[in-house]
């Protein structure tokens, strides 16, 4: 009975060992795999009997010792789409169930990864080397809302970015206390219609009177009148009658043809409005000359010289798709040829009490399961989450030098255990001989 239990002992000593170079080989194997987690190898001891006076033959089980709690080495990458977490926290992916053309259907359980190596496919999504889809939460393009309610695959849109006409034009200049007799300074603005057309505007500035200035708005390309009309300016406090220091804007009045002023405010915005049709409907434009009182946008100061400041404006022109970023925030930019960008959603992090009780999957990716807690899932630095870092992936965990050693004890405990089968098989013959 005791050399069959040694026999018996030492060949679940066999198999353990046996099943721990089979993980000792999978993390070997997956030492450059982005987002792997290694698994170590526990062995767990059973007994038949163990009492004062008798211990029965033992056996050996190996399980494995999961390692997804234990950060990878993140290293930099030439993808802008590349993202890394340096905490705790998962991505949360779908899996493709089927492909039809530029139609894809996901399953509906959500699956958990590390492997952040993203790119965007043929349909737009964004997709890691493992084929997992990854999920976000929607953002809205005008208001830039996040609806944190749901998260599904984050599809990027190539389209054109939609023009927006201009509504609004900023002015900040100097005019010269004392210009050239009978001069007009100028000053010209960019602005686009409904379609995106760029037209210019211009500003002709004329002094009237000491601190009194007329400024005349010219839009070449009206289609019923260049001239839209005209505005008075009055500087100081003297020829606006307001409490405004020298030099600044104490009052906008009189205007003519399409050119309306507002009523003076305490430090309120000094502008005025003009319409010009190019074509697509009237079109109505404020100019914002700074406020009442203030130095932020029109002065006259001394000098015989005009000083531009800044023209600015609020319209875009239509721009064609240029390329994909994200931020540490978790945003996914699209960004276009006109300079402008556009947010179209944010990645969020997805955390659990015992991330090393999660189920693993193909691809490094992983489910939760009901030892591993109920997905909790928050903003990028949120809560514990982590914190993603862009252009970046996170390496396998595995380290090779710890392979290697637990190979050669495993090794060698697989040898040990079989120079005991070949001991005890010996031993039962000599107890066979015995009997002849």
């Amino acid at each position: 009975m005791s050399i069959s239990g040694a026999l018996n002992t030492a060949v679940s000593g066999l198999d353990a060992q046996a099943a721990a170079l089979a993980t000792i080989s999978n993390n070997v194997a997956n030492s450059q795999t982005v987002g792997y987690k290694e698994v170590d190898t526990s062995f767990i001891d059973y007994l038949t009997t163990s009492s004062a006076n008798e211990e029965g033959p033992h056996s050996v089980v190996a399980q494995p010792d999961y390692q997804n709690n234990v950060q990878g080495t993140i290293t930099q990458s030439t993808n802008p789409l590349n993202l890394a977490i340096s905490g705790q926290g998962f991505f949360q992916v779908s899996q493709p169930t089927s492909l039809s053309g530029s139609a894809t259907t996901f399953s509906t359980t959500p699956y958990y990864t590390r492997a952040g190596d993203f790119q965007v496919n043929a349909n737009g999504y964004l997709v890691n080397s493992a084929g997992n889809y990854l999920n976000g939460w929607s953002v809205n393009p005008t208001t830039g809302a996040v609806d944190e309610t749901a998260v599904a695959p984050i599809q990027v849109n190539e389209g054109v970015y939609q023009p927006v006409a201009t509504a609004n034009v900023t002015l900040a200049a100097n005019l010269p206390a004392t210009p050239a007799a009978g001069s007009t300074i100028s000053s010209q603005a960019t602005i686009y219609d409904t379609l995106g057309t760029a037209h210019t505007v211009t500003l002709g500035w004329t002094q009237t009177a000491t601190d009194v200035w007329s400024v005349a708005v010219t839009s070449p390309d009206d289609v019923a009148a260049a001239a839209r009309g005209t505005a008075t300016v009055d500087f100081g406090p003297t020829t606006s009658g307001n409490p405004v220091s020298d030099g600044t804007i104490g009052a906008v009045n009189g205007g003519t043809g399409s050119v309306t002023t507002g009523a003076y405010s305490t430090n309120g915005v000094a502008n005025l409005t003009f319409s010009t049709d190019f074509g697509e409907g009237a079109q109505t434009v404020t100019l914002n000359l700074g406020n009442y009182g203030e130095t932020n946008g029109v002065t006259q100061y001394a000098g015989s010289t005009y000083t531009l400041g800044s023209l600015t404006q609020d319209g875009v022109p239509p721009g064609s798709f240029s390329s994909v970023t994200t931020t540490s925030a978790g945003d996914v930019v699209v960004n276009y040829n006109n300079g402008q960008s556009r947010t179209v959603a944010q990645v969020p992090l997805t955390t659990f009490a015992d991330p090393n009780a999660l189920q693993q999957q193909d691809g490094q990716a992983y489910t939760a399961t009901t030892d591993s807690g109920t997905p909790i899932t928050n903003a990028s630095g949120a809560n514990g989450a982590g914190k993603l870092v862009t252009d970046s992936v996170e390496q396998s965990n595995v380290d090779i030098a710890t392979q290697f050693t637990q190979l050669i004890v495993a090794q060698q405990a697989y040898s040990a255990n079989a120079k005991v089968v070949t001991t005890a098989n010996n031993m039962l013959q000599t107890t066979l001989d015995m009997k002849q």
